[in-house]
């Protein structure tokens, strides 16, 4: 189960979901699970921009991001 579910939300509402799990966790794993390639980047460059390692890994055309640091 992932932490956050970005799945059939329009932007800005997946990376600003994202955002508030980063600025509360802080530090650690998150697993987000996207399903347009537009959230996927748009997380991606958040979480990085942040200090954060990202993978993506495809599933049933969905993605799933884990979130490191």
């Amino acid at each position: 189960m992932p932490d956050v579910d970005v799945c059939g939300l329009v932007c800005p509402e997946p990376v600003l979901l994202v955002m508030r799990q980063i600025d509360a966790q802080g530090k650690g794993v998150i697993t987000v699970l996207a399903d347009s390639e537009a959230a996927r980047e748009n997380i991606k460059r958040l979480a990085t921009g942040k200090g954060w390692t990202v993978t993506v890994e495809e599933r049933d055309e969905r993605w799933l991001l884990t979130l490191t640091k």
